[in-house]
């Protein structure tokens, strides 16, 4: 673990305005939710946690992820500049020293940053969150390694630098992509969040966008918490999106 009193907005991929969205869905863990059929049924279970029954200090400790970051002062390439700006707008490294990861925020750092925008947290809901803004986030990359890993050409791209890493990211909970849009028109639950991510490869290879959509599951009374569904794929905003997009729903 790490520990820093930084500006979590500066070190961890999740924005701000998002982080009450995902305490709302931590507190609803009892609460029924669908995911649209065409999301990957695979939920992320997070397991419940129970408030303290007496306050302490919000925890300083911070993990390491296992999410590589593109160092944006050495970094080869640049997002799609036809695309939606997504940037962090970070001045320093903001990863951790040995690895070169993201490092996650502390508790103190989720409830710090909630103040300042005005959000009314409560101290031992950082507990929980915290868990789950890591847990997700881990699963998130998971999905999008899935994806840079399945085709040839994309593997031998990301051979030479040891593999692609995060660029960028930003989150809109407020913003449905154009397939949870659809869903939303066939009657599916709206997801609770979106997140947008560029993914660097190598140099020379550019960079590719992906689009992250958040489902809630529901808590199946066995003492699991709150499941989480991820819908993760490159957004169609390029040729290699399309191109990646095609070629896994023809199964290639």
């Amino acid at each position: 673990m790490a520990k820093s009193t930084d500006d979590c907005s500066k070190s961890c991929p999740i924005d701000q305005a998002a982080r009450e969205a995902w305490l709302e869905k931590a507190r609803q863990a009892g609460q029924a939710s669908s995911a649209p059929t065409s999301v990957p049924q695979t939920p992320i279970p997070i397991p419940q946690q129970d408030r303290p029954k007496k306050t302490r200090p919000l925890a300083l400790d911070r993990e390491i992820s296992t999410i590589p970051r593109a160092d944006p002062a050495v970094s080869t390439t640049t997002p799609n500049p036809s695309s939606t700006k997504v940037a962090n707008n970070e001045q320093e490294t903001g990863s951790d020293a040995k690895s070169g990861n993201w490092v996650y925020p502390s508790e103190r750092m989720f409830f710090d940053a909630m103040k300042r925008k005005n959000y009314d947290p409560v101290a031992t809901d950082m507990t929980a969150i915290v868990p789950i803004h890591n847990a997700v986030n881990e699963r998130a990359w998971k999905e999008i390694m899935d994806w840079e890993n399945r085709f040839a050409w994309s593997r031998d791209e990301n051979k030479s630098c040891g593999g692609p890493r995060l660029h960028s990211f930003s989150g809109d909970s407020q913003k449905l992509s154009p397939r949870a849009r659809w869903n939303s028109f066939l009657g599916y639950q709206e997801p609770f969040d979106r997140h947008d991510w560029v993914v660097e490869r190598c140099p020379g290879h550019g960079t590719i966008e992906y689009v992250i959509d958040f489902y809630a599951g529901k808590d199946d009374g066995k003492g699991k918490g709150l499941s989480f569904y991820l819908d993760v794929r490159p957004k169609l905003n390029s040729w290699e999106g399309w191109k990646m997009r095609t070629w896994r729903l023809m199964g290639l």
